[in-house]
């Protein structure tokens, strides 16, 4: 995605306008003096409604169990 790029003085004649389109998904750099120096990023909020779910059907299902007497030699380890 190509971020658009705006200077303070065009940010703040447009606030409305950059509203809206903050709103529709666009990223929006700031720049500020006449190097053109970035100051800041407006962006929209992150999607607070995504939720978390499980990786795969099997996910949480299996388990792993070590005997006490269970070794691994350093050959095995590096997978030599």
């Amino acid at each position: 995605m190509i971020m658009k790029t705006m200077t303070v003085g065009e940010f703040k004649t447009h606030f409305s306008e950059v509203i809206d389109q903050v709103k529709a998904g666009e990223q929006i750099e700031v720049t500020y003096g006449k190097k053109k120096e970035v100051v800041g990023y407006f962006q929209p909020k992150p999607n607070q409604d995504i939720k978390k779910r499980n990786i795969g059907i099997l996910n949480g299902k299996g388990t792993a169990v070590f005997k006490d007497n269970w070794e691994m030699t350093e050959d095995e380890l590096l997978g030599l």
